[in-house]
């Protein structure tokens, strides 16, 4: 079992949603912030986008990645987008 699990919304866009083949998902983690929480899910789906070429938001507000992570927040991993 995972202590200090906590049960979190992750979103994803653009590239990230494209690799992991999902829009969102709940998600079991006892990561402590923003920082590893990519990381666990960058190694679950082998995502290529490094975590500085990213923004991370926790209840919709960008946020630093040493954010922490609480029961119950939506967080969203937020590559570049090309417009045109």
């Amino acid at each position: 079992m995972i202590s200090n699990a906590k049960t979190v919304t992750v979103l994803y866009f653009a590239a990230i949603r494209d690799q992991t083949g999902k829009d969102a998902e709940q998600r079991r983690t006892s990561a402590p912030d923003a920082a590893a929480l990519y990381a666990e899910v960058a190694r679950e789906y082998g995502l290529q986008l490094p975590q500085s070429r990213l923004r991370a938001a926790i209840n919709h507000c960008f946020c630093p990645w040493s954010q922490s992570v609480a029961e119950g927040d939506t967080v969203a991993f937020i590559p570049p987008v090309a417009g045109g």
